[in-house]
C-alpha cells in the first residue's frame, strides 16, 4: 500500500481456480450497481482488476480518511456479500499469501504520477 498525501494506493493478488477464468469475466462484464454503490461511497476510486493468465492483480485508490472502517462496511454490505457468493469460489489464495488471508496486498516499488 502507497499512500500519497490523503488518497492511498492499494494494489493485490490472488488466483484463479483452473477453469475459472471466462466465470469470473463473465461475471465482471456487468458487476452489480449496489456493489459498485457500495465501493464508491466507501471512498474507493479508480478500482481496476487485471488478469494474466490465472492470476489477477487488483489496483484501487482509497481516498477516505477511515480505510479499516470502510473495509468493514463493504465486509458487511448484504449485496456485495452475495456478489462475493459467486466470485469467492472462482478464486484461491497465492501460495505465499498470510494467515487468513484472501487477497494478497503487494508492496509499491515504483510510482510516477
Amino acid at each position: 500500500m502507497s499512500d500519497d498525501g490523503g488518497m492511498k494506493r492499494i494494489g493485490s493478488v490472488i488466483r484463479l481456480k483452473p477453469g475459472a477464468a471466462e466465470e469470473y469475466e463473465r461475471l465482471h462484464a456487468s458487476v452489480w450497481p449496489g456493489v459498485l454503490e457500495t465501493l464508491r461511497e466507501s471512498n474507493v476510486t479508480n478500482y481496476t482488476i487485471f488478469r494474466k493468465g490465472d492470476l489477477l492483480f487488483s489496483y484501487l485508490e482509497y481516498v477516505g480518511s477511515d480505510l479499516i472502517g470502510d473495509m468493514a462496511r463493504i465486509s458487511a454490505d448484504e449485496t456485495t456479500k452475495r456478489w462475493w457468493t459467486l466470485t469467492a469460489p472462482l478464486q484461491e489464495p497465492v501460495p505465499d499469501a498470510g494467515e487468513g488471508e484472501w487477497w494478497s496486498d503487494m508492496a509499491p516499488v515504483f510510482h510516477l504520477d
